[in-house]
């Protein structure tokens, strides 16, 4: 290879290195999508929970 050719070469990985980095950047600003995700779920397990207790507390009066 000559001179050139390796300049382009090294040239096309550092490009190829600066667009990894800028996508590993925006991975890295997705999880506040994940968090209203993650909230979401909680509040239907809560509500779940609260519901199930609402069930067993009717077997419960009804086996009585």
């Amino acid at each position: 290879m000559d001179g050139s050719r390796i300049e382009q070469a090294i040239q096309r990985i550092e490009a190829a290195a600066s667009r990894i980095t800028t996508a590993a950047g925006k991975l890295g600003a997705t999880p506040s999508d994940d968090s209203a995700l993650v909230a979401h779920h909680q509040a239907l397990k809560s509500e779940v929970a609260d519901t199930l207790k609402d069930l067993d507390q009717l077997i419960g009066r009804l086996e009585a």
